[in-house]
């Protein structure tokens, strides 16, 4: 059975600095950050294959954030820089069975449980 377990987060000023870690319990797999703000749809952050090789990030975020495995394949950091109020939203991680990194958040079987990120101007 596969679980994953989130920690971080947090309320932080515009220009603050945040991380969130997921730890996947019962496999490697490719995992993703995605993050879901109040009446807006879930959206794809950023991502990272099993093997560290390839990484992708939306076009919001890139720059200011880096997705990097920790102590191992099972536990992904999301180091996120310069925050903004629009960064402001629940975040999610999750895993895929697929060897590249996918978008689309039908590509991911399971979901940790969420955690708040919120930034104040």
């Amino acid at each position: 059975q596969v679980q994953l377990q989130e920690s971080g987060g947090g309320s932080v000023q515009a220009g603050g600095t945040l991380s969130l870690s997921c730890t996947v319990y019962g496999g490697m797999y490719t995992m993703g950050w995605f993050r879901q703000a109040p009446g807006r749809e879930r959206e794809f952050v950023a991502g990272m294959t099993w093997s560290g090789a390839t990484r992708d990030y939306a076009d919001s975020v890139k720059g200011r954030f880096t997705i990097s495995r920790h102590n191992g394949p099972n536990t992904v950091l999301l180091q996120m820089n310069s925050l903004k109020p629009e960064d402001t939203a629940i975040y999610y991680c999750a895993v895929s069975d697929l060897e590249s990194v996918a978008r689309d958040v039908y590509e991911y079987r399971h979901w940790g449980q969420g955690t708040q990120v919120s930034v104040s101007s």
